[in-house]
């Protein structure tokens, strides 16, 4: 049967099934491909919160999101075109995701009446008319594979993995995929330890792809061609891996030996892991026994003329305060990337919040400013990485970092910078006994002298004790301290005078400003996007820098009539532009672990600007 050809902008695809079914690995493949053919896109994986739930339960349910197109995709997809679902569980679980007339692949294998117990429903939703909305197609994915195999003698526990790999070749059809990229990576991960493996899934890959192709009841095909991206070197990155990257990058550039002191922890624990296969760019990973631990072996490189670094999430965060405010009276460079998450606690270790930036700027005993920035987009994890550790090192200070779980497991398109054109990061230790003093401090940033240990005539104090200025010897002198607490807030301050001015997406002045931060940034230009297209009078403002923030912010926020700041937490950022700026600002606040619908935000500005900004 002929099969007819349509052409697309952009689609949505959702692979969801048991955490043991590989969707992050069949999502993950296709968003590979999806690279390489030249499309941009946007991913969201999405991990079940239990690490070993029942297989057939909700609660174990692992999706994987990709949207990509041949046009500027800035959000994973508010909702999806197509859902893969492996069981009853994953379609029931990720139903409300999918829009009005979506298309639902399933494996009809599974729906079986064990599994509709265990993802607790009464009937088959495949009988009963409750998907009557959507386009079902009905594949015996479990058989199929296993058809495929039948010659092959092996298990039906390997035969049952091999699944995803069968769905993985369907889409590969359906959106005139090649199958290059997978039959690489199977044959590179697999050929060589198990070649048995590697000829399964290589057969169930083809046998998807084959039976899209030749059975009656897929009468159509997509094409959604290659986006015009700008010119240069691109690879697909995940935000976890950019940072690694950057941070890597930003030591070489300062000359520096690179330390990562850590513990693991979801959804960081990934950085620890790229920057230990880095070894041969002089980089040191050591993994603690704590949290408190690593800060410290971090703070003790740091001291030692390395770049420290530690990697956290908000739990992490919370154990690591007490060493940080030791690092902030010590003067030191360091940069602490927290990968936020679902909080409070552990409550949702895999899903993303933007719950730590009060935590960030102000969450430590005492007067212990430091500076504060945040990534925005996978890709943007190496340049706020980067950025991070350049201001640690000009300033004499620990960084924090905020990326979140959205960031640091999607990925987009990324184009590789020329190590040449990233800026310059000059290092310059102390030498000298006859003008050394620990706490004498350059007229412009207010950094106090980097003296590695054991350069001659350098000897010093050093601890948590406060210091005497310029001498460094400690001090009970209430005038001294003042003045040292006054002086370190000041030297954060005069940040501000070493980073951009504040940019504006849009008119300089109107009825609506959007101020956003982090991952947010996505789902707001999408939506402010829309709105102009409306004709709705909306601008739009991103925030990398949160603590000092840029020097021309309050000029900007003073002259619209309304501002919103959409955040996935339950107001902070608002918090500190009340405070700041003084401006009747308004929040946007979801907080259910998924990025902020563009589509609502949109409702939002068009309520604002109707008057109804209550």
């Amino acid at each position: 049967m002929e099969k007819t050809v349509k052409n697309l902008e952009d689609v949505t695809i959702r692979f969801a099934g048991d955490s043991g079914d590989g969707m992050q690995l069949a999502g993950t493949q296709f968003t590979n491909t999806a690279a390489v053919f030249g499309n941009d896109l946007s991913t969201l994986p999405d991990y079940p919160a239990e690490i070993r739930a029942p297989a057939g339960t909700t609660y174990g349910v692992s999706g994987f999101q990709i949207h990509f197109g041949s046009t500027d995709i800035l959000t994973p997809g508010d909702t999806c075109d197509v859902l893969v679902a492996m069981n009853p569980a994953a379609l029931v679980t990720n139903l409300k995701m999918l829009h009005d007339g979506g298309t639902i692949i399933v494996n009809e294998d599974s729906f079986t009446e064990k599994n509709f117990k265990m993802a607790g429903i009464q009937s088959n939703p495949l009988e009963n008319g409750s998907l009557s909305r959507y386009q079902v197609f009905r594949v015996s994915i479990s058989k199929l594979a296993s058809n495929a195999l039948a010659d092959m003698n092996l298990s039906t526990k390997v035969v049952d993995k091999t699944k995803n790999f069968f769905a993985l070749g369907l889409m590969y059809w359906m959106y005139n995929r090649p199958l290059d990229q997978s039959i690489k990576f199977i044959q590179e991960k697999f050929g060589s330890k198990d070649p048995q493996i590697a000829e399964a899934n290589l057969r169930v890959l083809k046998a998807g792809y084959n039976y899209g192709d030749t059975v009656e009841i897929f009468t159509t095909r997509y094409e959604v061609k290659p986006a015009k991206l700008p010119p240069g070197t691109y690879r697909n990155i995940m935000g976890n891996t950019a940072t690694a990257i950057g941070l890597v990058a930003a030591a070489k550039k300062a000359g520096l030996q690179l330390f990562l002191g850590s513990y693991p922890i979801t959804p960081a624990s990934d950085i620890l892991h790229e920057l230990a296969r880095l070894k041969e760019f002089d980089v040191k990973t050591f993994q603690a026994e704590d949290e408190i631990a690593s800060i410290c072996s971090a703070i003790g490189a740091a001291y030692t003329g390395s770049l420290g670094v530690t990697t956290t999430s908000g739990p992490g965060m919370a154990l690591k305060t007490e060493a940080l405010g030791f690092a902030i009276m010590l003067e030191l460079p360091l940069v602490v990337i927290d990968v936020q998450r679902g909080g409070p606690s552990t409550g949702l270790p895999t899903k993303t919040e933007q719950g730590d930036l009060l935590q960030a700027v102000v969450g430590r005993n005492s007067e212990a400013p430091l500076c504060v920035l945040a990534a925005s987009t996978p890709a943007d994890c190496f340049e706020a990485a980067y950025e991070a550790a350049r201001i640690a090192i000009k300033f004499m200070t620990p960084v924090i970092c905020l990326t979140d779980g959205y960031v640091a497991n999607g990925a987009e398109p990324w184009i590789v910078p020329n190590v040449d054109e990233l800026p310059e990061i000059p290092v310059e230790f102390a030498k000298d006994p006859s003008t050394f003093k620990p706490y004498a401090r350059d007229e412009q940033t207010l950094a106090r002298p980097w003296a590695l240990p054991g350069t001659p005539g350098l000897e010093h104090r050093i601890g948590g004790l406060e210091k005497e200025h310029i001498t460094g010897n400690i001090s009970y002198d209430p005038d001294n301290h003042d003045f040292m607490v006054k002086t370190r807030a000041a030297k954060i301050e005069r940040i501000a005078n070493d980073i951009p001015l504040q940019t504006i997406d849009g008119d300089s002045e109107g009825d609506l400003l959007i101020v956003g931060w982090g991952s947010t940034f996505g789902s707001i230009k999408a939506a402010v996007e829309a709105a102009r297209e409306k004709g709705i009078s909306v601008s739009h403002t991103h925030l990398r820098f949160l603590n000092p923030m840029p020097r021309n912010l309050g000029e900007i926020l003073y002259k619209f009539k309304n501002i919103l700041v959409p955040e996935i937490n339950n107001g902070q950022l608002i918090t500190l532009l009340r405070s700041k700026y003084l401006v009747p600002a308004v929040g946007f606040n979801v907080i259910r672990g998924l990025p902020l619908s563009s589509e609502d935000i949109e409702k939002r500005i068009e309520s604002i600007v109707g008057g109804e900004n209550g």
